[in-house]
């Protein structure tokens, strides 16, 4: 069932011959992370990507305050990783943690990109994916952190992730902000 999930997302972006699916679907290892797991750690060198079946994570860093700081969230349908350090076989800046008991399909990253070489659909599936997500969606972000106040970037979170914000805790909504719980408390009257 899974695997159907799983196929049906990323037909979403383009359509996979059943030889592609067959090859792909060999990679695929389903795990379950219990809320407070990390699928990646900060300073790990990954070498997995995870297709969020059921559950959320989230990919944050610390700051030099210490401070945790959420820079994205995978629901269900999205792929997790830290692709910059699985491409160039380095420590992850981020970590990657189960907001709630989180159903993957794991499948190693290299293996996967020899799939591309191999199979010309799976390739197409991989620059429409990256272009959506690593582009298209990144750079706006990117600008909206720095400039936009946090009504505003507040206002943009509940369009972005309208369904999120009955899952997330207080102190999660303020980390992707960059604020504090009380101030999200007293800016947005938010409690939970």
């Amino acid at each position: 069932m899974s695997i159907d999930v799983f196929f049906q997302r990323i037909n979403s972006y383009t359509s996979l011959t059943k030889e592609a699916e067959l090859a792909w679907s060999a990679l695929l290892k389903e795990k379950v992370y219990a809320k407070g797991e990390h699928f990646i750690a900060v300073g790990q060198i990954p070498r997995k990507v995870a297709f969020v079946v059921k559950g959320l994570f989230s990919q944050y860093y610390i700051a030099d305050n210490g401070t945790a700081i959420i820079k994205y969230f995978f629901p269900e349908g999205r792929i997790a990783g830290s692709i910059p350090a699985t491409l160039t076989k380095t420590a992850s800046l981020f970590a990657i943690e189960a907001l709630e008991d989180t159903t993957v399909l794991e499948y190693d990253y290299n293996e996967f990109k020899k799939l591309t070489s191999a199979f010309s659909d799976i390739a197409g599936f991989y620059i429409k994916y990256i272009e959506q997500h690593w582009i298209i969606d990144k750079e706006p972000l990117e600008i909206v952190m720095k400039n936009d106040s946090a009504a505003k970037q507040y206002s943009d979170f509940l369009k972005k992730y309208p369904d999120l914000v009955k899952r997330l805790k207080k102190h999660h909504i303020a980390s992707y902000l960059g604020i504090t719980p009380t101030q999200l408390s007293r800016i947005f009257g938010y409690s939970k």
